[in-house]
C-alpha cells in the first residue's frame, strides 16, 4: 500500500505544478504627477473615485466621493477635479 501513497502523493505535486496562470487584471494608467478619476454607479447615486499618483513617492492615492442621485454629476465632478488638483 506504500507504493499507492507514493503515487498519490507524486499526483499531488505534479498537479500543483501545473496550476492554471491567473488573468492579469489591467490597471488603468495614471500619467506621473497626473490624476485620472472614474465614475462607479451606487445604490442612490454615484462614487467618485481619484487617483493621484506620486511620482517621486511611488505611490498611488485614492480620494472617494459620494455624488446623491439628484445632485449634477457635472459640476460636483468639477469642484472635486479643482480640489484633487490644488492638493
Amino acid at each position: 500500500m506504500k507504493w499507492f501513497k507514493k503515487k498519490i502523493a507524486k499526483w499531488a505535486r505534479e498537479g500543483r505544478m501545473e496550476e492554471v496562470e491567473l488573468a492579469e487584471v489591467p490597471q488603468p494608467w495614471v500619467p506621473p504627477g497626473g490624476v485620472t478619476f472614474r465614475i462607479y454607479p451606487a445604490q442612490n447615486g454615484q462614487v467618485l473615485e481619484f487617483t493621484h499618483v506620486d511620482k517621486v513617492k511611488h505611490e498611488h492615492y485614492n480620494t472617494i466621493y459620494i455624488i446623491d442621485k439628484d445632485t449634477n454629476i457635472s459640476e460636483y465632478v468639477s469642484k472635486c477635479l479643482s480640489l484633487e488638483m490644488l492638493k
